[in-house]
């Protein structure tokens, strides 16, 4: 096995092979599918290159609900197959793939009215249960339902209204730290030895004399410098910029995708009195109540979005509704108002429409449930659509179609087997935690939060600390991290800026009222001795990201999407991309 980390010398290395060297794959795209899509190739034994043009999980994969679940209600859509595929993913990711990222979770569904509603939601998530330990072959990897009467569901659940129920069903599925899901699964495709590059953009391909795609045209948006990166075969997973970058090799054909915002707010843990989490349905969509260490994820919403696609925001009639609909179940005393949200996110969803392009090649799609994979062009595969849930069957899908079925009978997936960086000897490290943690004074919150982000990955931290004991305080400002998992994030975890920390390894950003602005001065001290920065670049991060805090909060205040987009667009981009969008 190679090295997992990624930092400044690694990406360096790497730009130098993107540029000289022949893949087998180059995936674009640095989302769950894409990162996915790395590791089944690279572990097939295929050379594979995977580029994004922004941060790791910058885009819809770091914007999510959070969880991994099997979708309860498609299966009132009778959508059975869709539903029993995500729970068979769900259990292989919280036993094998990423235990320590994918935990279990309990969520209650109220029940308003006695008998009927009991007996048919009894048989739904009857019926989920049942699928999941078929899926897990006869293993049961989450309890079964459980059915409380009023009373049991107030002493689970304090904060609900106990005038609206007659009690309700306890089910589970899992939670996960979304971004930290990606980026552990880039690490584990390097570890096999694929080539991984952030803030690296296609902006075009090269095709040969019969018209197959033999080259991307790219730039490293950090240095501005254009290079070719050769392949035998090209896979998007571009997310809502498939058309995008579809367009670049062929104006006809393609795959077709909407974008739709989701938005999710977060709360102090201690404002819903709860011991579990909470699935109710609007007239819209579905909204959880999630339960986290230190607050609570409320969401989400589906409405369309037709502004840029980098930077997603919430309105504040978004915002509203989430607590609006959050409020129906909470009691009086309990019920959320604004001023009790610490954080907000948006997020947008790559809707697939239902059918491909004019001009496409029919006979080169592959539609499976909610995702499609095309050949867009000769050499140019493209896969939109799904669940995060299941990004590993999209992953092998899409290897699949780009190396052709005999190709892949000779070299099947396996990474049904793999764990992501942190999941290998994850249950060894849990069990014998307390003695490696020594004389570290790291209390049992603290513990059980590092395990939770790092797994067996924990002793790089402890050892961090061991190096520099400084490293063991904590953020002034947001005291659940410790120092060194800031100097985690640029040494073995890919940050190349300061946004990059508390978007996506920290998710301060969302996680305080502030957006993490009081923490930018004690993580540019412990960052910038570590990548060189000198007094004008630590002066640009600084501002750079000042900035977009100051325009996010703006953009919160809004009343309607292009209001948001206008708001969020008064801060320069630290890195920005080409295009414009």
């Amino acid at each position: 096995m190679h090295s997992t980390s990624l930092n400044p010398t690694q990406r360096a290395n790497a730009l130098d092979r993107l540029a000289t060297v022949e893949y087998d794959i180059l995936v674009i795209g640095g989302g769950i599918t894409g990162a996915g899509i790395a590791l089944d190739a690279q572990s097939r034994g295929y050379r594979t290159g995977i580029v994004e043009a922004q941060d790791w999980a910058s885009g819809t994969s770091s914007r999510s609900s959070r969880m991994m679940h099997g979708g309860l209600r498609y299966l009132y859509q009778l959508d059975f197959p869709l539903v029993s595929e995500a729970l068979r993913e769900r259990g292989l990711l919280m036993s094998t793939i990423a235990p320590h990222l994918v935990r279990p979770q309990p969520f209650l569904w109220p029940l308003k009215t006695p008998v009927i509603e009991r007996s048919y939601s009894a048989v739904g998530v009857g019926m989920y249960d049942a699928l999941a330990v078929a899926g897990a072959l006869g293993k049961r990897i989450v309890p079964t339902q459980k059915h409380y009467n009023r009373e049991e569901t107030k002493e689970l659940f304090p904060s609900v209204d106990e005038s609206l129920i007659v009690g309700s069903i306890q089910y589970y599925d899992s939670r996960v730290d979304d971004a930290r899901m990606v980026i552990a699964t880039v690490r584990a495709a390097v570890g096999y030895g694929a080539d991984a590059v952030s803030r690296c953009q296609v902006i075009g391909f090269e095709k040969n004399e019969d018209g197959r795609v033999v080259a991307a045209l790219a730039i490293d948006l950090e240095t501005m410098t254009e290079f070719k990166i050769r392949a035998k075969h090209f896979i998007q997973a571009a997310g809502v910029w498939t058309e995008e970058i579809q367009h670049m090799a062929t104006p006809d054909g393609g795959l077709q995708v909407l974008a739709s915002k989701g938005i999710h707010i977060l709360v102090p843990r201690d404002k819903i009195k709860a011991k579990t989490g909470m699935f109710l349905r609007t007239e819209k969509s579905v909204l959880f109540i999630i339960p986290w260490q230190y607050y609570w994820v409320i969401g989400t919403t589906d409405t369309a979005w037709h502004e840029q696609l980098r930077n997603p925001v919430p309105t504040a009639e978004d915002i509203d509704y989430v607590i609006e609909h959050a409020n129906v179940m909470l009691n009086e005393e309990d019920k959320i108002t604004r001023d009790d949200v610490i954080g907000t996110y948006a997020g947008l969803r790559p809707l697939l429409q239902p059918k491909v392009k004019e001009g496409s090649n029919k006979d080169s799609t592959k539609v499976s449930r909610e995702h499609t994979t095309i050949e867009v062009t000769p050499g140019l595969i493209a896969i939109a659509g799904g669940k995060y849930t299941t990004y590993r069957v999209m992953a092998k899908d899409a290897v699949d179609m780009a190396i052709g079925d005999v190709e892949a009978r000779r070299h099947p997936s396996r990474t049904e087997t793999i764990g992501v960086v942190g999941a290998d000897g994850f249950d060894a490290i849990k069990a014998q935690v307390h003695d490696l943690q020594g004389d570290l004074g790291i209390d049992e919150s603290t513990l059980r939060h590092l395990l939770g982000r790092y797994g067996s990955e924990v002793e790089v931290i402890f050892d961090l600390i061991r190096e520099n004991p400084a490293l063991g305080e904590r953020l002034e400002a947001c005291p659940w991290y410790l120092k060194a998992e800031i100097a985690m994030a640029v040494l073995h975890e890919g940050a190349l800026h300061l946004e990059d920390i508390f978007i996506q390894r920290v998710r301060l950003n969302s996680e305080t009222r502030d957006r993490g602005a009081g923490a930018v001065d004690q993580v540019l001290e412990i960052i910038a001795p570590i990548m060189g920065w000198n007094d004008a670049r630590i002066q640009e991060e600084r501002t750079n990201y000042l900035n977009r805090v100051k325009a996010e909060l703006l953009a919160e205040r809004q009343t309607n999407d292009a209001g948001a987009s206008a708001a969020r667009g008064q801060a320069k981009e630290m890195v920005p991309m080409l295009g414009g969008n």
